[in-house]
C-alpha cells in the first residue's frame, strides 16, 4: 500500500467523499449534506492543508485531511476507512502520516472534532494519545462532536531530520 497526497477534487478521493457521505447520512441524517460541504477544496490543499489516500493496487482504501485551524494547529477532518477494508489498522496508518506531514508543516498542534455516532474513531484518537476535551464518562449524545487534541513532539521532528 502507498500514501499519495491528491487535491480533494482529484477523482481518486471522489470514492472517499462518497462513501464518507453516505456513511454520516446514515448516522446522522440529512445534515450530513452540509457537514461535507462546509469546507471548499482548498482548506485541504498545501501549504495549510493536506489529503492523504492510502492506495491499495493504485484503488483508494482509507484517507483524511487537515486544514488549518489556528496558525499553530491543524484540524483533522475526513477520515475515513472504506467499509470493506476495516479492522485492519488502516485508519491508524492514515491518521500517522498526516501527523507526520502536519508537523513537517510546522503544526505543533491537531485538533480535531468525532460524532457522538461514531465509537470507533473515539476509540482510535484515544488509542492514538489524543486528549479528549470532554468528559469521557459522559453520555456521547448529550455532548455533541467530541473534541480531541494532541501535541506534536517536535523534538522526535528535530532528531528524523537530523538523520540522514
Amino acid at each position: 500500500m502507498t500514501v499519495s497526497q491528491v487535491s480533494a477534487t482529484d477523482p481518486l478521493a471522489e470514492p472517499l467523499i462518497r462513501e464518507l457521505t453516505q456513511e454520516y447520512l446514515a448516522r446522522y441524517g440529512e445534515g450530513a449534506h452540509a457537514e461535507m460541504a462546509r469546507y471548499p477544496a482548498t482548506e485541504f490543499a498545501p501549504p495549510h492543508g493536506l489529503l492523504l489516500l492510502l492506495l491499495a493496487d493504485g484503488e483508494p482504501v482509507a484517507g483524511g485531511a487537515y486544514r488549518r485551524y489556528d496558525e499553530s494547529t491543524a484540524e483533522l477532518k475526513r477520515m475515513w476507512t472504506h467499509s470493506a477494508h476495516r479492522r485492519r489498522g488502516l485508519a491508524r496508518r492514515v491518521l500517522a502520516a498526516l501527523e507526520k506531514r502536519a508537523q513537517l508543516a510546522g503544526y505543533r498542534r491537531i485538533y480535531l472534532t468525532t460524532g457522538p455516532r461514531q465509537p470507533e474513531a473515539k476509540g482510535l484518537y484515544l488509542a492514538a494519545g489524543y486528549t479528549p476535551l470532554f468528559d469521557v464518562a459522559a453520555d456521547p449524545l448529550t455532548i455533541g462532536p467530541l473534541p480531541f487534541e494532541k501535541f506534536l513532539n517536535q523534538k522526535l521532528l528535530n532528531r528524523e531530520a537530523q538523520t540522514p
